[in-house]
């Protein structure tokens, strides 16, 4: 049983929530670490020290973590670590401060010496670990902003005992960002006398690549979902990285992220205006129609909802509305509800909606976590027409607040949600393959028509209720990688 003893994971992130986030990655690094620490896992999780982090939370420093000397390509700088508690969990965060590196306006920047600031905090969660005597078992590096931690581990690092047992786990949130920096920073990196170990085209061609550097080097590669561990290693869909993850195949897997049944739950969430369930389903009209004096909608028990929360990006692939909301909104008794910021050209055109179809359509610009939560729960339909989705988690909220989404087939929302059919009765949601205005309209067409079958429309809801995708279940799949990679 020995085996079976608690592993010690170092999770090291550029974002945490609550103290930074831009996307996912946040959610998923807290996520994680609490569940790992509930499971009685050592769980240290190491993020920077950013400006808003300093102001806006207490931490408290760590005495034998101060000033502590690290140099990089020849220059010298002190780093203090101070921890944060990680609300709700018993993990520790350690924030790394080098007000010179991490105080800036924001999270990331397009200054000139990003790649020393990420390449910073790689070092730093390595000399953290050894001024602590804690040799985990695992680092567990997400995205490009640690990638090099796998090669310092081997490289700068090998030498140390304390780290003889540690392996390097690697998880693409999202291949499409890759830290791209210029080759003439290699020195500053401290990657001098390791050029032979970069990858030699990318030199030649004057770059190196961080999330590249962190495939060739890590025991295992993760991604969030199975379907885009699949996707990633195309051409079409693997940003430049497909072959690397084709040659590493082996060592790839896809797990999809948990939801935090906590905060994402219509049972108990605090966020919406009535509380429903399953078996008693009444709550979800209040909500709808609490949602639609909200938003200035008018109310009609004969109009379907249909939401939509997102980032308005390009990803997401909302463009394919341009034509199909203004017509569906023309021709039927729809309401629409949506909450984002991003893109001009999307938020111009959802503006617009809002003056075409006064009491129809409404726009709130922006991100407000109780109105998304009053979406979730006040809508008929969910919609995600996602050109590529690594994992998604809004598709998964939906189901668990019983409105089933519309997606395209890509990436996690193929492995997360399953088709309608009304003969059987089985599925959670509606699906399209295509990338293109017409396979969308068809598929909200076909799902408008099914939400008129009330009785068909609850076994709908109630089956995508059912779905469990709690970390609970997600997070015992980091587990058993971990102990593969792990010598015994």
């Amino acid at each position: 049983m020995a085996h079976h003893r608690p592993l010690r994971v170092c999770l090291v992130s550029s974002e945490v929530v609550p103290f930074a986030k831009t996307g996912g990655l946040a959610d998923v690094s807290a996520a994680l670490a609490r569940f790992l620490a509930r499971r009685k896992h050592d769980v240290r999780v190491v993020m920077p020290m950013y400006t808003h982090v300093r102001q806006g939370f207490a931490s408290r420093p760590v005495p034998q973590l101060q000033d502590i000397p690290l140099t990089l390509g020849g220059r010298t700088r002190f780093f203090s670590v101070s921890t944060l508690p990680l609300p709700k969990s018993r993990a520790t965060l350690y924030a790394v401060r080098c007000p010179e590196l991490f105080e800036r306006s924001g999270i990331y920047t397009q200054d000139s010496d990003e790649h020393v600031r990420f390449a910073f905090l790689c070092q730093a969660a390595l000399r953290l670990c050894q001024q602590m005597g804690w040799g985990p078992d695992v680092f567990h590096c997400n995205d490009w902003h640690t990638g090099l931690l796998p090669l310092y581990l081997w490289s700068h690092f090998s030498w140390d005992r304390l780290f003889a047992r540690t392996r390097a786990v690697l998880t693409v949130h999202n291949i499409a960002y890759q830290g791209v920096f210029a080759a003439d920073g290699v020195g500053e990196l401290g990657l001098d006398n390791e050029r032979h170990l970069l990858h030699q085209e990318d030199l030649s061609a004057g770059k190196v690549n961080f999330l590249k550097t962190g495939l060739l080097y890590a025991n295992a590669i993760t991604t969030v979902s199975q379907t885009y561990a699949r996707e990633i290693q195309s051409p079409e869909q693997g940003y430049g990285l497909d072959g690397i993850l084709r040659q590493r195949g082996d060592v790839l897997v896809g797990i999809v992220n948990g939801v935090d049944y906590g905060e994402w739950n219509p049972r108990t969430d605090p966020l919406i205006p009535v509380r429903y369930t399953t078996k008693d389903l009444s709550g979800k009209v209040d909500c709808k129609r609490s949602l639609m004096e909200r938003m200035g909608l008018s109310w009609s028990t004969r109009a379907p909802a249909l939401g939509i929360v997102s980032r308005l990006t390009h990803q997401k692939g909302l463009d394919l509305c341009y034509e199909v909301l203004p017509r569906l909104l023309a021709e039927r008794d729809l309401r629409l509800c949506v909450l984002g910021r991003g893109e001009r050209d999307l938020e111009r055109f959802f503006a617009g909606l809002m003056q075409r179809f006064p009491g129809k359509a409404a726009y709130d610009v922006g991100y407000k976590e109780d109105l998304a939560h009053h979406i979730e729960a006040g809508c008929d339909l969910f919609l995600m027409p996602s050109r590529y989705e690594p994992c998604g988690l809004s598709q998964m909220y939906s189901l668990k607040y019983g409105t089933p989404p519309v997606v395209r087939r890509t990436g996690g929302l193929a492995d997360t949600v399953e088709q309608w059919d009304p003969q059987t009765r089985a599925g959670t949601g509606f699906l399209f393959d295509h990338f293109t205005s017409s396979a969308l309209y068809d598929t909200l067409h076909f799902a408008l028509s099914c939400w008129e079958d009330e009785d068909a429309w609850r076994v709908l809801m109630q089956n995508g209720m059912a779905r469990d995708f709690s970390w609970e279940r997600q997070g015992e799949r980091y587990v058993e990688l971990y102990r593969r990679v792990v010598p015994d």
